[in-house]
């Protein structure tokens, strides 16, 4: 059965889908010795390389690492350009990559793995995953603070998404975020006049950090168990559609076949929800892959 590049490097454990395409731009793919674009499509007969070096599916059990990340560690698996970065600091003893990122100067829980289908799952805003943080700033917060941070705050050329705040005592609350802009709680902070002195995720889904700061663990079987539930649970019609999107590499749809892959899925689909779903989309790459293949 074919399958495209990107999915295949992020199935045997070689990175992410994300970074995968990064690679593919980059031109550092090859398939049978001929550098490969996004999109195409390998064989089992095919060799795949990357940087001349064969990639083999040998995977037998995947992994996956809880760990506490400390101030000033770089989540990257580029480890020529970034000295301390985490895959060098943690030193598993086979390839891993992280699941998302913390930016460097922020602290705390951030998962690690082979297993690049699940990293798509959890790094997509649009299933509401959450994510907690704690965070000191350096003045007195106030109750309309608390208000103007949950209800959104515009920042990158949008407005954040309402999300809940605790208070904590004068210069620390906690936030839930659903979403994951670029720095997003800090330039929240920064609308408002307020500077974070430190900020540091204390939870991700069901999994609470508990242990110690540049430490790291195995996932328990309950915890391993959730993560995948919710990692590939598809709770409504528009994740349907979104799942299919999200897994189909640049391919070029019109709306009546996307319709056609989503009520496979789920006969109860209709054309409509297709429509909407792709009118609420922010993803605009998707957007306009689809009004250039349907128009």
């Amino acid at each position: 059965m074919d399958t495209r590049i990107n999915k295949y490097l992020s199935q045997v454990g070689f990175c992410s889908r994300r970074e995968a395409d990064k690679l593919i731009d980059q031109g550092r793919v090859t398939v049978n010795n001929v550098i490969v674009s996004h999109g195409h499509k390998i064989t089992s007969s095919d060799i795949i390389k990357v940087d001349s070096e064969k990639i083999r599916n040998n995977v037998k059990e995947r992994t996956y690492l809880i760990f506490n990340k400390p101030r000033g560690i770089v989540c990257t698996t580029d480890t020529e350009k970034e000295e301390k970065n985490i895959i060098e600091f943690i030193n598993y003893k086979k390839r891993i990559f992280p699941i998302g990122r913390l930016d460097k100067m922020s602290e705390g829980l951030i998962f690690l793995t082979d297993d690049g289908d699940i990293v798509n799952r959890i790094l997509r805003s649009r299933y509401m995953h959450e994510k907690e943080y704690l965070v000191t700033v350096n003045k007195k917060i106030d109750h309309d603070f608390l208000k103007k941070m949950s209800n959104g705050i515009p920042i990158l050329g949008t407005i954040t998404k309402k999300c809940d705040l605790k208070y904590i005592n004068d210069y620390q609350f906690k936030i839930i975020l659903t979403q994951g802009l670029n720095r997003q709680i800090r330039r929240m902070c920064d609308y408002l006049g307020y500077k974070v002195k430190k900020l540091e995720r204390i939870r991700i889904m069901n999994v609470k950090l508990d242990i110690p700061r540049g430490k790291w663990r195995l996932f328990s079987n309950s915890e391993l168990k959730e993560l995948k539930k919710r990692g590939y649970r598809i709770t409504n019609p528009r994740e349907v559609i979104c799942n299919i999107l999200e897994t189909s590499g640049h391919e070029h749809f019109t709306v009546d076949k996307l319709h056609n892959l989503a009520t496979k899925e789920d006969k109860n689909i209709d054309l409509a929800t297709v429509y909407r779903t792709l009118e609420l989309l922010e993803d605009i790459d998707i957007v306009e892959h689809m009004h250039q293949a349907h128009g």
